[in-house]
């Protein structure tokens, strides 16, 4: 999770002790990380064998999950009949950012597939950062919170367009999404494809 219950609890004012809202709140928090993901295109939590598919001609790997730490392997995959085939004395380099596998060579052909495991991402608040890791940035961590307090606050609104009564109906302004000031925050994070 991007933030950790008890983090958004004491910033809505809620006691730890008061646990009839931590369904809705933890379920918020996820669903939020859920989005941000799959915005940014990307992985945020850290792995330490993660795998990343792609053809075995490209030569610039714009992996689903960094920072990267190191890269442990190199697969080909020809036919689904021989299967994953380890790959010895690849060539490569991690770009600056930590963000690339530049491949001094391809793997092989667009008609076949390519495989890296390696260690990266971010670590997730609550858990111990060590030494080579890197800790989920804090705009991402506010970002995530101040969407949570959003949706928490407004929870009884969501989905509403109109209200209607004896009196009448008003209809009411569309519903924020995503705050604005999150967008910013998560478009800084987006993960460019080949």
């Amino acid at each position: 999770m991007l933030i950790q219950l008890s983090t958004l609890k004491t910033r809505l004012g809620i006691e730890d002790a008061d646990v009839k809202d931590d369904e809705f709140l933890t379920n918020t928090i996820l669903s939020i990380g859920a989005r941000f993901e799959n915005e940014t295109n990307r992985v945020f939590a850290r792995a330490p064998a993660a795998t990343y598919q792609f053809r075995a001609d490209e030569m610039n790997l714009v992996v689903d999950r960094y920072p990267i730490e190191a890269v442990t392997s190199f697969e080909l995959k020809i036919t689904e009949a021989l299967g994953w085939v380890a790959q010895t004395g690849v060539d490569y380099l991690i770009s600056p950012s930590r963000a690339l596998v530049e491949m001094a060579a391809p793997l092989g052909t667009s008609k076949q597939l390519g495989r890296v495991t390696f260690a990266g991402g971010y670590v997730l608040p609550g858990d111990t950062v060590d030494v080579g890791e890197t800790a989920l940035p804090q705009d991402l961590v506010n970002a995530c919170q101040d969407q949570a307090v959003y949706q928490y606050q407004n929870r009884d609104r969501l989905g509403l367009s109109s209200v209607s009564g004896s009196q009448g109906g008003v209809s009411l302004p569309a519903t924020v999404d995503l705050l604005p000031g999150v967008v910013q925050v998560i478009k800084r994070y987006e993960r460019w494809r080949n």
